[in-house]
């Protein structure tokens, strides 16, 4: 969701070969988490005091709902088709292979996030992964959850977009 902002801005007056200031309409981003605290009735929660596992938990959701938009706005599919494109790009595996093509493009608190996500003593695996590639994908997760709740959605398409 956008808001509109006014701005003003100069265009060429072709009558007589003047600038004149007109209104331009900017696009500002919402930041989507406060507006759905806002609705809710939501209170504001300290980022520190998420755990690691927290944190994978809202970024699985997120990096799958931008997977899922990147295949559908591929063009329309049988809906088998699309959760089998899907399920490729947000398996363990393929996660951890994507974090490998952009952990060198991750800033230091990015780099401390994915490890603490990634360190982090789960009770549960992958059916279909390794300790190793689940435990990679869950740190890349963390990533994007906080990235997420910091309302950093141009970063986490940045990661993505050259991840993929």
């Amino acid at each position: 969701m956008e808001k509109s902002v006014e701005n003003n801005t100069f265009e060429k007056n072709d009558e007589n070969n003047t600038l004149k200031e007109v209104p331009v309409q900017v696009k500002e981003p919402l930041n989507l988490i406060q507006h759905i605290k806002s609705q809710m009735d939501l209170p504001d929660t300290d980022m520190k005091t998420y755990s690691p596992l927290t944190l994978a938990f809202i970024g699985d959701v997120v990096y799958d709902l931008i997977i899922r938009t990147l295949i559908v706005e591929n063009g329309n599919a049988p809906v088998n088709k699309l959760h089998k494109k899907v399920s490729n790009l947000v398996k363990a595996p393929a996660q951890m292979e994507l974090f490998h093509k952009i952990e060198d493009k991750l800033t230091e608190d990015e780099l401390a996030i994915y490890k603490r996500g990634r360190n982090a003593k789960s009770f549960t695996s992958a059916k279909n992964a390794s300790i190793t590639e689940y435990r990679i994908a869950t740190g890349f997760e963390a990533l994007i959850g906080y990235l997420y709740l910091n309302n950093e959605f141009t970063r986490i398409l940045e990661i993505i977009k050259s991840g993929l």
